[in-house]
């Protein structure tokens, strides 16, 4: 594998340090993520890097990022060696496999164990590791093992990509974020693995099932090489409550897994931990939705779906399908037995997703707990929100409000157009559109059928859900302009 040298290596003496400053402070990107065979092949590439290192800020730069992962996962999942023989897959059904995968989302339009071989699987596996953990953080981890200095700009770009609030400590926070993972993942794969022995005839099945699970549930994709999810495992509680558990952390945020972390070794040194209001407010939000969402189940499906059911029975349901809305796609069972208040309450949950630098998509348990502390202090005529003994800051609030009433527009845009292209219930459609943009990936059995409008719809709404609102909303924008003037101000008639 050779790697681009720095475009600006040869002429530093000859630009600006401002522009010396931004070519090594671009290096990392270039470096990580472009490769060719000779240097003389580089001379339009760096008219075009100085383009693309001049004007893009670094939101755009991310998307363009997931965008080029998209289409190098697309190729590779369209190489010969990662199809089962005979299979042929169309190049709209290869792209929404690819975004679903790098988005970790779980929506597919194949069967993934009747269309992948092993090299497949290992193929899909490697794009679920990256698309969870977050692209910079990738990058990072190869950038470190090359011993290269990573710079300012690089920094704004891992702090966009994991959804943090200012640069210092970011190159560890990446080290940290992809050491928990994996240790996490290597866990998980070998207590699956382990357990599956009894399930499957050889242990090589066993473990590889074990080790595509534990990444899956992990990064909270929702893919499975079973080709019927978890169901088989409906009434193996050891086998969900082991999903559960790896969803959760991987769902829950990468700093409250650090912060927690941290906590317990400090408890070893007696050394003062501190949560930071980020892990308090996203963990209780975090597990009050999983807590709501299981006790709103039992209770809509007690005299229907659960009525022949032991107490444990519909005890695990409810708590695997309220645990999955957090992103996770896994099912014990086919989502469209459930009645309708059921779905709706999926939809909602779903909707909000897993909390910000975590895997998961959605609005962000975050951005739902602002708006409720808003609701709520508005309604008491306080100005400002505090909690935990601490205030949020007033462009945390504006932007959770952003964020949510776009969310609401653009899934309602989604599902008025769905349902003009598309022969399915209404119902069925919102919950297709909330998985999309949740990035969940539980569906009731509509995606395989739609149509290239359709899955065109869905593949921006999982693009979108990955990348986040945000990220999204700044791809338009070119930067803080100073007024020119201020006008009077003058109150309005609302509400």
């Amino acid at each position: 594998m050779l790697s681009i040298p720095n475009p600006t290596a040869n002429s530093v003496s000859l630009i600006s340090e401002r522009r010396v400053n931004a070519a090594i402070d671009h290096s990392f990107i270039w470096n990580g993520f472009l490769f060719c065979e000779k240097a003389e092949s580089l001379k339009g590439l760096s008219l075009l890097g100085k383009i693309f290192k001049d004007r893009l800020k670094p939101a755009q730069i991310i998307v363009l990022f997931y965008v080029v992962a998209v289409f190098l996962s697309a190729s590779l999942l369209s190489l010969p060696i990662a199809h089962k023989p005979g299979v042929h897959l169309s190049f709209l059904d290869v792209v929404f496999t690819a975004v679903s995968a790098v988005s970790v989302t779980g929506l597919t339009v194949v069967s993934t164990p009747d269309t992948f071989s092993t090299p497949g699987i290992f193929i899909l596996i490697f794009i679920l590791q990256f698309g969870g953990i977050g692209i910079m953080t990738l990058g990072t981890f190869f950038w470190l093992l090359l011993r290269r200095k990573i710079g300012l700009k690089d920094r704004q770009l891992i702090m966009t990509d994991q959804n943090q609030s200012h640069l210092s400590g970011l190159v560890k926070l990446m080290r940290q974020i992809l050491s928990i993972i994996l240790v996490i993942e290597f866990f998980g794969a070998i207590i699956l693995g382990t357990y599956f022995l009894a399930y499957f005839p050889t242990w090589q099945e066993a473990y590889l099932q074990g080790m595509f699970a534990a990444v899956s549930a992990t990064t909270n994709a929702g893919f499975d090489i079973t080709g019927s999810s978890l169901i088989p495992f409906a009434n193996d509680y050891f086998v969900q409550t082991v999903n559960i558990l790896l969803l959760t952390l991987g769902a829950i945020g990468f700093p409250v897994l650090i912060e927690t972390k941290e906590f317990i070794f400090n408890r070893k040194t007696k050394k003062r931990a501190h949560f930071s209001l980020y892990t308090k407010l996203t963990t209780l939000t975090f597990f009050f939705l999983m807590f709501f969402g299981t006790i709103m189940i039992l209770l809509f499906e007690f005299n229907h779906f659960f009525k022949e059911l032991s107490w444990h029975e519909s005890f695990f349901y409810a708590w695997f399908q309220s645990s999955t809305t957090r992103n996770g796609g896994l099912a014990t069972m086919n989502v469209s037995d459930f009645t309708d208040p059921t779905l709706f309450l999926l939809i909602f949950l779903m909707f909000i997703g897993a909390s910000p630098s975590s895997v998961g998509g959605g609005i962000r348990t975050t951005t739902f707990a602002v708006i409720i502390l808003l609701i709520y202090t508005f309604s008491k005529g306080h100005n400002s929100i505090k909690i935990f003994g601490r205030e949020i800051h007033e462009e945390d609030i504006r932007k959770s409000v952003v964020v949510s009433f776009l969310a609401i527009i653009l899934c309602f845009a989604a599902t008025t157009i769905l349902t003009s292209t598309e022969n399915f219930t209404t119902m069925e459609i919102m919950f297709e559109v909330s998985s999309a943009f949740g990035t969940t990936g539980l569906s009731m059995g509509i995606t395989p059928e739609l149509s290239p409008i359709g899955k065109t719809i869905i593949i921006l709404l999982m693009f979108i859900g990955r990348i986040g609102i945000l990220s999204f909303i700044f791809l338009f924008n070119r930067g803080e302009i100073e007024p020119k003037c201020h006008y009077p101000k003058e109150r309005l008639i609302v509400g």
